[in-house]
């Protein structure tokens, strides 16, 4: 018989987001710092709305209006903490759109990228089973610098200490306080009334009303975390990266899980929203950005770049390929060197080869550009095959436009079509050609001064016509 999942009371959660966060060194808020492909407020966000709650408040001062605009597409609500004047303060601003609700409020910061969900969960339940009217996630560190101290009194907390204010004992406590709460809303109330900001910064701490409450009578616990590592913040760049470091791990075992191969998972880096097909096969640094799809048994080797692009099924990026915006078709082949730009769309069976560019067009089935070419503003037809150097002049100093290639035409290397301009089906274009008129089907073009040889022109001790000196 299965047994039911708990059911979690009433709930809302407050995210303080109001920081600028000085120890960044950047004039961005540290919410809205990039943290593999999104921005960092993004991870509490969804942590939050994991639980279902009947509101979320964020609370936002530096960069409001962009923090606010980032959360586009959450069902969150926002307070706003014009004054930074501490944590204490950031969390008074949820009172007036908390005052009649009764239930679980849960408190963290939104530069903790790396808690969960089950985070989350683990201290709501944590107060309902104990009956406290706080509770607190905590988590053992071997090297607690720069955290405050979980001073207990037996199974319950009696204060939070600063490392600052922490006597040598309490220093040695490896117990810390993350900043992750669950209070009941009748002693968030009571706790926010009474803080003050009589202290050398003239701020109010978040921290002062676990001691606050414990001077009530009010019962306060420590619930400590199973995943310690998951409840750290984010202060510095060196943090940012080691929360990074995490995310891409954590991606790299989740597709491994669905049937992806990832040769070194240790250098795979994929946004959130990617999607790979089983038995793609990654090599090591390749970039998925965006929304990009990489299809079943598509091999993607080193150092490639791909972004809101779609990979068919069995394709090869070959190395060293940035591809943005794009489709390639199943069973083609790009690169090694290639870029595809935005709107390329690669038919399946192309070949894409080394140093070739293609923007805004459509290259058919089975079609290749092997090496060293441009296609800007193009169709090129099924089959067609467009030689090394060819270029597809698309501006002409005021618009763009177009050229056609029809199916099964041949371009010879070297060539230059001057759009707008038209090559018909199986048509053959001469190498070294300038092409600004249109080459009717199974014709060959050819446009190109005739060659003279003018014998004897350089003369023995000739120096100013001889080539090499």
């Amino acid at each position: 018989m299965r047994v039911p999942e708990t059911k979690l009371s009433r709930c809302c959660v407050v995210i303080l987001a109001a920081g600028q966060g000085t120890r960044m060194r950047s004039q961005r808020a540290k919410v809205l710092q990039d943290l593999c492909g999104r921005p960092m407020i993004h991870y509490a966000a969804q942590a939050a709305q994991s639980l279902q709650p009947e509101r979320t408040l964020v609370i936002i001062g530096h960069e409001a209006d962009r923090v606010r605009e980032s959360l586009q597409g959450f069902p969150v609500e926002f307070a706003l903490q014009a004054e930074q004047k501490g944590t204490g303060h950031a969390l008074m601003q949820a009172l007036p759109a908390l005052k009649d609700f009764q239930g679980d409020v849960v408190v963290f910061y939104g530069d903790t990228p790396l808690v969960t969900g089950r985070d989350l969960e683990a201290v709501i339940s944590g107060r309902e089973r104990s009956g406290a009217d706080l509770a607190l996630l905590t988590a053992k560190l071997e090297s607690p610098a720069g955290y405050g101290r979980v001073v207990r009194r037996g199974s319950e907390i009696d204060c939070v200490v600063e490392e600052s204010d922490a006597t040598p004992e309490q220093k040695q406590i490896s117990e810390v306080n993350p900043g992750i709460y669950c209070f009941r809303s009748v002693a968030l109330r009571l706790a926010m009334q009474g803080l003050d900001n009589r202290n050398v910064q003239g701020e109010y701490y978040l921290t002062d009303a676990i001691a606050l409450l414990r001077k009530n009578g009010r019962k306060v616990v420590a619930v400590p975390s199973a995943q310690p590592e998951n409840l750290l913040g984010i202060n510095t760049r060196a943090d940012l990266a080691r929360a990074a470091k995490q995310i891409w791990l954590h991606r790299a075992q989740r597709f491994m899980l669905e049937g992806v191969t990832l040769l070194d998972p240790d250098s795979f880096f994929a946004s959130h929203q990617v999607k790979i097909g089983r038995d793609a096969v990654i090599y090591p640094n390749v970039f998925l950005e965006g929304t990009t799809e990489i299809g079943a048994g598509a091999t993607l080797f080193p150092n490639s770049r791909i972004v809101d692009s779609r990979i068919g099924a069995r394709a090869r990026i070959l190395d060293g390929c940035l591809i943005s915006e794009s489709l390639v078709g199943e069973e083609a082949t790009v690169g090694p060197f290639a870029h595809l730009r935005a709107h390329a769309e690669i038919g399946a069976h192309c070949r894409i080869g080394n140093f070739v560019e293609v923007k805004n067009s459509k290259v058919g089935d089975k079609a290749k550009s092997a090496h060293l070419t441009y296609l800007g503003d193009a169709h090129i037809g099924e089959g067609a095959n467009i030689g090394a150097g060819t270029i597809t002049c698309n501006y002409d100093g005021f618009s763009k436009n177009r050229t056609f290639v029809g199916d099964g035409a041949f371009i010879g290397s070297g060539t230059e079509l001057v759009a707008p301009v038209r090559i018909g089906e199986g048509a053959y274009v001469a190498a070294g050609s300038t092409i600004t008129q249109d080459v009717p089907p199974r014709s060959l073009g050819i446009a190109r001064s005739r060659q003279v040889n003018k014998e004897g022109w350089v003369k023995k001790g000739d120096k100013k016509k001889t080539a090499d000196k």
